[in-house]
């Protein structure tokens, strides 16, 4: 009975030297404590403006068609910029288009999975040719079906 007695003081001390020491820990040094965020200025929001639907072909690395996918993207300006941008659409497409045929997208064991990331960068570089450098603020791949 001693026995079994002495076993549970020393656990229950165990348990309180522990916890203790990892309350201290938390209070004077912060381990453990939830990282709080610096407050950052309030980030301003741009405005969306679609490209509509784009035709793009799906090539592989060969050269070969496998297919079409329609996308759509929306860009991500600053609002006194997208009428800038709007009116200059025609020239984002067609840089769009002179660069999607050279460059492999045909994802998938049949070609026609889209690689987004690469149209992604595609319309990256075809929106700085057509607007200028940082004009786009992000580009968002919206939807992206096989034609």
């Amino acid at each position: 009975m001693k026995k079994l007695l002495f076993l549970i003081v020393a656990l229950l001390a165990g348990l309180a030297a522990g916890g203790g020491t990892a309350y201290a820990m938390v209070k004077m040094l912060g381990i453990g404590a939830a990282q709080q965020e610096p407050v950052a200025e309030k980030e301003e929001l741009g405005k969306f403006v679609p490209t509509g639907r784009v035709l793009v072909p799906l090539v592989f690395a060969d050269g070969h068609l496998a297919g079409y996918a329609a996308m759509e993207v929306q860009l991500e300006v600053d609002e006194a910029k997208a009428e800038f941008v709007t009116q200059r659409m025609p020239l984002l497409l067609h840089a769009i288009n002179m660069r999607t045929y050279r460059t492999p997208m045909a994802a998938g064991p049949d070609g026609m999975l889209p690689d987004l990331e690469g149209f992604r960068k595609v319309v990256d570089a075809s929106a700085t040719e057509a607007f200028g450098p940082k004009v786009i603020r992000k580009i968002a791949v919206t939807a992206a079906n096989p034609a």
